[in-house]
């Protein structure tokens, strides 16, 4: 097992939740930005998905990881929100069919909301079909489909194909910690990101800095 060189990211890995909540209030306290704080997380977070996939950890364990993350991200959320007047626009999300992670969406939904834009959270393990519908009924230019199993890609490039089949003209972004311009090309997606601060920039990029 790989040892962290940050002490929040490796309480993550350890699944240790009372230290995880000591460090985030402490360096809430201390006046280290939120995002930051979200950053070492989701670092941690990361290689627990990766030991989950090389069967050093079980479902269990997983779903421990994300129990910690649930608990801390009520203390940072106040501290992501910005200030919403109106809405800059519909942002359909979720985690595509076959995944069941949504820590890294949920930290980009709270961004988004945070930036303005009205975000429809669909969930977890999400059929392209309902994917394909929130699209149409909310006339999102933007959908972001969010995956942290290398097993949920093929789900996630049948996703992507089918929102491009639709043919409603919606730039798709793709999230997960394995995310390159590769697995980009590969799914057909317009851009990728690989924490939740990219979600944003995209999603500036697509609906114009106003």
């Amino acid at each position: 097992m790989v040892t962290l060189s940050d002490e929040l990211a490796q309480a993550v890995v350890d699944l240790d939740q009372d230290k995880v909540v000591e460090l985030v209030k402490k360096r809430l306290d201390s006046g280290v930005p939120a995002l930051e704080i979200v950053a070492k997380l989701q670092e941690g977070m990361t290689e627990v998905g990766k030991l989950f996939e090389t069967g050093e950890y079980y479902l269990s364990e997983l779903i421990m990881a994300g129990e910690i993350m649930k608990e801390v991200m009520v203390d940072l959320e106040p501290h992501l929100a910005g200030d919403t007047g109106e809405h800059r626009g519909n942002i359909v999300i979720g985690t595509v069919k076959g995944d069941v992670h949504d820590l890294g969406k949920n930290i980009v939904v709270m961004l988004l909301k945070g930036a303005g834009f009205n975000v429809i959270d669909l969930g977890v393990d999400v059929p392209k079909e309902k994917f394909v519908e929130a699209i149409k009924e909310y006339n999102a230019p933007l959908v972001g489909m969010s995956v942290l199993l290398t097993a949920a890609l093929e789900s996630m490039k049948e996703t992507v194909a089918a929102v491009k089949a639709a043919g409603l003209g919606t730039k798709v972004i793709i999230g997960g910690p394995f995310m390159d311009e590769k697995v980009k090309e590969y799914c057909g997606a317009d851009f990728y990101a690989t924490n939740a601060s990219d979600g944003v920039k995209a999603a500036e990029e697509v609906f114009g800095k106003n």
